[in-house]
Formats: C-alpha cells, sequence, structure tokens
C-alpha cells in the first residue's frame, strides 16, 4: 500500500500539470457558461466522449467558472515542456515536466532534477476528466457540470492582473465553506489556460505546499480530437465510510493486484484514498495507530477487530488530519452488519 514518498509526489505533480482535476457532480448540466465554453464531444446521455482540441475557444473567460472550464479543455489540448519548482514544510524540489500528444494518446513525464534520478512516466488516453460523478457508472462527466459542483462546496474568487513565470496569468481562490477542507489557489496562464502555480493551504492560512512552473516552454496546441479511456469500475467493497465531508462522491479504483481493499473518494479539488486491510495477511504492514504526515498528505491510521479478524483502516489526503480522523473512525463493515466493532485498546481491557 505504501508508496515510496519520492516517487508519489512526482506522481502527484504529473497529474496536476497533465491533467488539472476539474471534475464534476451537480444538478444543472446546462450551465448559463456552456455557450463560451470549450468544445468537447458528448455522448447522448450529455457525458464527454472527448475534447476537439482543433476548435479554438469562442470568447475570452469572464467568470471563475469559465476559466476553469478552459483550463480544463488547455490541459487536454496542449503539449508543452516544463520546469517547475515544489515546496513544502521539509523540501525544495525542482522538476522537469513533460507533456506530449500524439494520435490522441498523452505522454507525461516528471523528472527530479535534486539528488537520487527519479522519473515517472504515464502513457494514456487524453480526454478522461479526473472525476467521475455519482451514479454515473464511471462515465464522463462535462466540466460546466464540475464547476457548478465546486461553488457548493468553495466560494470561488476572480482576481485578474496576476504575473507568473513572466506570463500574464489570472488567479483563481477557492475558500471552503466548512472546516473539513483547505483552500487552494490556481493561476491560470492568460494566453494558453494552463496551470501555473498551485498553493494549498490550511484553515489558519499557512501555506501547506506550493506547485509553480518558472519555465513553460513552446506551448502547442494539440490539433485533433483526444480519446477518452475506457471508464474504470467504481469498486464494490465490504466496507464502507458512514461519513464524509459534503461533496465528496466515490471515485474508479485501477490497482494492479488490488482486493478490494481500497476506495477513493474526492469533492473536485480534494482527494482522500481509504484502505482496509487485514492484518492477518502478510502482505499487510502493521503500522503504529494514530496520525502521521507523508510530505503533505496526511494519514490517519486505525485498527480494529471483527469476528472475521483485525484490520487496520487507513485513510490518506491532503485534508485537515480531524477530517481524515472521522472519516476512518466511520467506516463499517457491510458483511458483518450487527456486529459489535472494537478497537484493539477495547479489546485488550
Amino acid at each position: 500500500m505504501m508508496v515510496p514518498q519520492r516517487a508519489k509526489r512526482a506522481w502527484v505533480l504529473a497529474v496536476v500539470i497533465g491533467t488539472l482535476p476539474f471534475q464534476t457532480h451537480a444538478e444543472n448540466a446546462d450551465s448559463a457558461s456552456s455557450a463560451n465554453s470549450p468544445s468537447a464531444t458528448s455522448t447522448p446521455s450529455g457525458n464527454h466522449a472527448g475534447y476537439e482540441c482543433a476548435l479554438e475557444p469562442e470568447a475570452q473567460p469572464s467568470s471563475p467558472t469559465q476559466w476553469l472550464e478552459r483550463g480544463l479543455w488547455a490541459s487536454h489540448c496542449y503539449a508543452f515542456q516544463a520546469r517547475a519548482v515544489a515546496i513544502d514544510a521539509v523540501d525544495v524540489r525542482t522538476l522537469a515536466l513533460s507533456h506530449r500528444i500524439q494520435d490522441g494518446i498523452r505522454q507525461q513525464v516528471v523528472q527530479y532534477l535534486d539528488g537520487p534520478s527519479v522519473s515517472i512516466e504515464r502513457r494514456s488516453p487524453v480526454g478522461r476528466l479526473a472525476w467521475t460523478e455519482e451514479h454515473s457508472n464511471g462515465e464522463l462527466p462535462s466540466p460546466a457540470r464540475w464547476a457548478a459542483h465546486l461553488e457548493k462546496y468553495y466560494a470561488i474568487e476572480l482576481e485578474d492582473d496576476a504575473r507568473v513565470a513572466g506570463r500574464d496569468a489570472v488567479k483563481l481562490v477557492f475558500k471552503p465553506v466548512d472546516q473539513w477542507r483547505f483552500s487552494h489557489e490556481w493561476w491560470l496562464d492568460r494566453d494558453t489556460s494552463l496551470l501555473l502555480k498551485h498553493v494549498l493551504s490550511d484553515q489558519q492560512g499557512q501555506i501547506i505546499e506550493t506547485f509553480q512552473i518558472t519555465q513553460l516552454q513552446s506551448p502547442q496546441k494539440y490539433t485533433g480530437s483526444v480519446r477518452a479511456s475506457t471508464p474504470n469500475v467504481i469498486p464494490n467493497t465490504p466496507w464502507h465510510a458512514t461519513w464524509l465531508p459534503d461533496g465528496f462522491v466515490a471515485q474508479p479504483v485501477s490497482l494492479a493486484g488490488d482486493k478490494g481493499h481500497q476506495r477513493v473518494y474526492s469533492d473536485g479539488l480534494a482527494t482522500v484514498s481509504i484502505f482496509v486491510e487485514p492484518l492477518a495477511s502478510e502482505e499487510t504492514t502493521a503500522l503504529q495507530e494514530g496520525v502521521q504526515q507523508l510530505g503533505v498528505s496526511a494519514v490517519a491510521i486505525e485498527h480494529t477487530i471483527t469476528a472475521e479478524g483485525r484490520w487496520q483502516l487507513i485513510a490518506i489526503g491532503e485534508l485537515p488530519v480531524a477530517t481524515l480522523q472521522r472519516i476512518v473512525r466511520s467506516i463499517t463493515f457491510d458483511l458483518l452488519e450487527g456486529e459489535v466493532h472494537e478497537s484493539d485498546d477495547e479489546a485488550e481491557q
């Protein structure tokens, strides 16, 4: 379950720069901003099958939601090379980023330029959002519905006249409406709408991490259509979290060798992964109960006992510790309904 920290952070950065988590879950699929949104091919149900990169967006965005939709289009439709820095409380990392598109296939590469050489590469069809909305069976949602969903859980503010890495930009500020998530700030390139900078801050306004492009090299628009990948399936596990912050929706999981031990939830900006593993398994490493810090991600760990044995419950994400602890303590085993679950401490008494 545990991934080497450097590799984990490298892949997170690859996702950030290559496919912004522009995601959706809203009742109104026909947003008023759709008239100015970038072109996308759709299925009869209204879910996206891909993006028509050859078509220019019609007008300069004027609202936060229009900039979000434009940013999604840009993250799928531009190839580029870049240099970036990622700064948190314990480290400063410099990276080389590559995002190429050929025949509708995206190649993402993140290479660390400090310390031991680490390079993360991924190839995948372009056009799939990082979010799957509730009750969608893994189908692709629309940018407008994702933006409408975010507005329910974050107050989104637009600031003009920003500048990052020598490029004119606009700034989007996401302020959560409750105490269960962090604040985000995005700077989008005014010319291409690519993400130039991302700042994650806690409830007290302290910066947790800054990711920033320092040099964006020759962004080129892909002139063809992009293909959506086959939807993954949201796992059916014998357990679930009975509490999540409002707006968090179950997401598809694709892990080789996974045996129903993981579920992923997201509100469109923040994501939490939950692992439930039998402590009796040779594949499970028993971790100390409590809270741990993995870079900018926090981890809440608890052990519980059922009739089928001892289990390790883990919630990990870039969320407040109190949120992760409440999530992990809410986990219920569906197939063992009616049984009392004891913590290790209670069992020893």
